[in-house]
């Protein structure tokens, strides 16, 4: 049977799942205990809150969360003795993960069927790169493409981490490609996620107290182009681009950023 918890268990516990989405249990637990937006609670009670979500199997030994909330949800929840669902399995998990190597193969296909004479699936090498694939058309028709996969056409959520971010900031040849996978593995939809709208998207470091390693971004339809556009050249012709309407995304192409 599940243990009960006090409210200030519950408060604490909120407050992990919120952080470590962000930064790992060390740089957390020195932010509540350093500052004051958090001094309502004792580090006893954060601690009994960090215990309490790895009873109830909602972050791993490790301090990995198997829940995702919003932040709305995170404050409606608040005070309350009822707890987000659990959305983590290893079934689920390995279905992400399918996705996205579906997304990244299907990008490569349509890539070489476009005639795009230098593909390299550069993700299937190592994660280092900071991108997935590399196409070019010649010395200045070049592009490093993050590939974020996903089978929802109702929104776009992608986790991008701080060495993508980081990547994007000092690379004009990167940009990130949202990808629908169909039920068979193909692009239902492909758009091009605006770089000036992640860089104000993500999350500012709290100092010295917190530095964020991934970020979870629901991107919004402005920031969205249909098909794949890198900073100079467009990518795959008009007449190769999936056409199922997803995500809302404006018609019109935005400015290069």
């Amino acid at each position: 049977m599940p243990s009960l918890a006090t409210e200030a268990t519950r408060r604490a516990a909120l407050r992990w799942l919120s952080e470590l989405r962000v930064a790992g249990v060390p740089r957390v637990r020195v932010l509540f205990h350093n500052h004051p937006r958090y001094a309502d609670l004792t580090p006893a009670q954060y601690a009994e809150g960090l215990a309490w979500l790895r009873r109830m199997g909602m972050v791993t030994l490790t301090g990995r969360p198997v829940v995702e909330v919003s932040e709305s949800e995170l404050r409606d929840i608040v005070g309350t003795a009822t707890m987000p669902r659990v959305l983590w399995s290893q079934a689920a998990e390995d279905a992400k993960k399918a996705t996205g190597a579906a997304g990244e193969q299907a990008l490569l296909r349509l890539l070489r069927k476009g005639g795009v004479p230098y593909v390299r699936h550069v993700a299937a090498e190592s994660d280092a790169y900071g991108y997935d694939v590399e196409a070019a058309r010649s010395i200045s028709e070049r592009a490093h493409i993050e590939v974020k996969a996903t089978t929802d056409p109702t929104r776009l959520v992608i986790h991008l981490t701080r060495h993508e971010y980081e990547v994007m900031a000092t690379d004009a040849e990167w940009c990130l490609a949202a990808v629908l996978v169909d039920s068979d593995g193909n692009a239902a939809s492909i758009a091009t996620v605006d770089r000036g709208w992640l860089h104000s998207a993500v999350p500012a470091d709290q100092e010295k107290h917190g530095r964020w390693e991934s970020a979870r971004l629901t991107v919004p339809a402005h920031a969205l182009t249909p098909g794949l556009v890198a900073e100079a050249w467009m990518l795959l012709a008009d007449g190769l681009l999936p056409s199922r309407p997803v995500w809302a995304f404006q018609s019109s192409p935005l400015a290069s950023v």
